[in-house]
């Protein structure tokens, strides 16, 4: 099972901070108790329970967000260190009052207040320097292929470029730029990416060649994609690297498809059980608003193009699709009262849990779309077909990375994500799309199509 995660390269730093705020915490616990209680507790449940608080906390704050810095950026990484220490604090206070009565010896003032303090300060120090390294600018990187897939790469959004400068080299230029690259040597560039060599002369691929052997850094334009990017492109995808790629290890027999369909299975059960009761509360608001129909069923494309049959909580009125399919729209005046909160929130799609049950789902996989839609998408959006490669999912690679689609162009920058999903599939992705979906659900985000400008 190949393990392939360009998703974590360019989140590597930011893990790192992660894990010193896991040190920090556990560090100043353990200064502090040897300061105050002269005792050295090491991890022990409290000190975990702390470190998970901190750490997690951070996440859903943002704190481990590979974003751009800004003006004012300073002040908010600020902010939202000192919020995560307040409801730390608070939830340790409550812990040491509630949970192990006031006569614990770690005091409020004596023990969490220095704690804290500590933490706060070395976490700002940590994460103030690991900004600063994002922020640095990048050397840049040279990128070789046809006019039109460096014409598929200008108009991408990338909110990396500015850290990640790139001179794009369509083929009809390469000998010419070769040469600049002999005369100026690799020093300056960060590494080349090599898309479509079609047509291109055999001195030419030399000179490029050669340039690998003085030590520049060579790769696919699509690999290129995967880790600056975070997708692949539809357009760049050819049946000849679709053959020849490594990765797309998602498929019937082998160990990755087992295992994920013991995780669907392990975990959607327990889904079931402990969302019960918030999915009989919701059914209830839904019927009470306008006495009808609780759940609705609908057709989905599933894996190999089949058809599947999804179940779903209600959310729109009773007659909302009469005639035919339709995107669904910010605002939409479909939606009820009780379905604009169970969409926020994504309970509405909790029943979809008994499709992951039967087989017809995954938890973590391309979203599944309404065939008479997935039929208009098919002839507009190149090589759409591939994202029927794996059963669709509850959430998914596009879902966390993406804002809610509702459109031709949302769909083809949802299967550039779809196609980096098929490829970079492992558990360890899986895993982080669990954790951003929990994220994005705590904080009713992505739930609506995105604004139109």
């Amino acid at each position: 099972m190949a393990l392939r995660t360009p998703w974590f390269q360019e989140r590597s730093t930011l893990f790192a901070l992660s894990v010193l705020d896991a040190f920090w915490m556990g560090a100043f616990y353990n200064l502090t108790s040897i300061l105050r209680l002269q005792r050295l507790p090491g991890l022990d449940p409290i000190g975990l329970l702390l470190i998970c608080s901190w750490t997690g906390l951070s996440y859903l704050s943002g704190r481990y967000s590979n974003r751009r810095r800004r003006s004012n950026d300073r002040v908010l990484e600020l902010v939202r260190t000192a919020l995560v220490a307040v409801l730390v604090l608070g939830l340790a206070v409550v812990v040491f009052s509630w949970g192990l009565k006031t006569r614990d010896p770690r005091t409020f003032r004596g023990f969490l207040i220095p704690l804290f303090l500590g933490v706060s300060l070395a976490s700002s120090l940590s994460e103030q320097r690991v900004r600063a390294q994002l922020g640095r600018r990048r050397d840049p990187w040279i990128l070789v292929s046809s006019p039109a897939d460096l014409a598929v790469i200008e108009q991408e959004e990338q909110p990396l470029m500015q850290q990640t400068p790139i001179r794009l080299v369509p083929t009809p230029e390469v000998h010419a730029f070769s040469q600049e690259l002999q005369r100026s040597g690799p020093g300056r560039w960060a590494g080349l990416a090599v898309g479509d060599l079609h047509g291109m002369s055999a001195d030419v691929i030399d000179d490029l060649a050669n340039s690998r052997a003085t030590g520049l850094r060579v790769s696919s334009l699509i690999s290129w994609c995967e880790t600056y990017l975070q997708r692949v492109p539809p357009e760049l995808v050819s049946p000849e690297w679709w053959l020849q790629a490594e990765g797309f290890e998602l498929h019937p027999g082998s160990l990755t498809w087992r295992i994920k369909r013991i995780g669907d299975l392990g975990v959607g059960a327990l889904l079931v059980l402990l969302t019960a009761p918030l999915v009989l509360i919701s059914a209830l608001l839904i019927w009470l608003e306008d006495r009808g129909p609780v759940f609705y069923t609908q057709e989905r494309s599933g894996i190999y193009d089949t058809t599947i049959r999804i179940i779903k909580l209600r959310t729109m009125q009773v007659d909302a699709e009469t005639d035919q399919a339709q995107w669904a729209q910010r605002n939409d005046p479909r939606i009820t009262r009780t379905g604009q909160w169970l969409r926020k929130l994504r309970i509405d799609e909790l029943p979809q849990l008994f499709n992951v049950l039967k087989g017809d789902m995954s938890l973590i996989g391309p979203r599944p779309e309404r065939p008479e839609i997935d039929a208009e998408l098919v002839r507009q959006i190149p090589n759409y077909r591939l994202r029927y490669l794996a059963r669709p999912g509850l959430s998914g690679w596009a879902q966390v990375c993406f804002p809610y689609g509702a459109s031709i162009a949302d769909s083809r920058m949802k299967l550039s994500y779809d196609i980096y999903y098929l490829r970079n599939t492992n558990l360890l992705l899986d895993l982080f799309i669990l954790i951003k979906t929990i994220r994005l659900v705590l904080r009713g985000s992505g739930s609506e199509p995105k604004q139109k400008s």
